[in-house]
């Protein structure tokens, strides 16, 4: 059977990618860095403008994109200033929308005031000694079944994200094939294995009609 292709927009190091794939998509990851460890087909470039040229090619049956977070994520207000860094996360939503694809958009909690959080998704509810919490919204597309929240506060053997340990995190959400800076931007392939599920169920009823 021929596996259906998606398209991995700010892909990083190929956290995500790597989830999509175990679910059975062949993947093509584009960011605007270099990523020489990202495990599929890459392109370096604007994940906007090249990714719109992929799109059109009509080559792939879906999409994953993961905004670069700065700008939202609570982290970024303690340290410094979340203007100062680039909004990717409203372009990427309107792009998307306008496709006529099933579409995914991941991001920090903290974008729920832009981005639909059809997924809540944290690492404990895959059998990960982290939490990680990431939203998803499902763009184009109805998922068929929603994860029950997750349980993590209640939880205190949990793995925390510290710069000191950055190594036992990135392995613990199951990035070993990414240096610690990598991992540090990655979300855990099991997340994104669990959506490529019900991604890939979308994919087929589009097929199929």
């Amino acid at each position: 059977m021929i596996r259906p292709l998606l398209l991995d927009l700010f892909s990083g190091a190929g956290g995500a990618a790597r989830g999509y794939h175990d679910a059975g998509f062949d993947v093509v990851g584009v960011d605007i860095n270099p990523q020489p460890r990202y495990p599929y087909e890459f392109h370096q470039g604007d994940a906007m403008t090249l990714g719109a040229e992929l799109l059109a090619s009509g080559r792939f049956a879906a999409v994953h994109a993961s905004p670069t977070c700065q700008r939202k994520a609570r982290v970024t207000a303690w340290r410094g200033s979340r203007e100062s860094h680039p909004n990717t996360l409203t372009p990427t939503l309107a792009l998307l929308r306008a496709q006529d694809l099933p579409c995914v958009v991941e991001n920090v909690p903290e974008a729920a005031d832009e981005l639909r959080p059809d997924f809540l998704l944290c690492g404990t509810q895959f059998g990960l000694p982290i939490r990680r919490h990431r939203i998803f919204e499902a763009v184009g597309w109805i998922p068929a079944h929603l994860m029950p929240a997750c349980q993590c506060y209640r939880n205190q053997r949990l793995l925390p994200f510290e710069h000191k340990a950055e190594r036992a995190f990135a392995d613990a959400m199951g990035c070993d094939w990414m240096t610690n800076r990598e991992a540090r931007q990655a979300i855990p392939p099991a997340m994104t294995r669990f959506i490529g599920g019900h991604l890939m169920a979308a994919v087929r009823e589009d097929v199929a009609a």
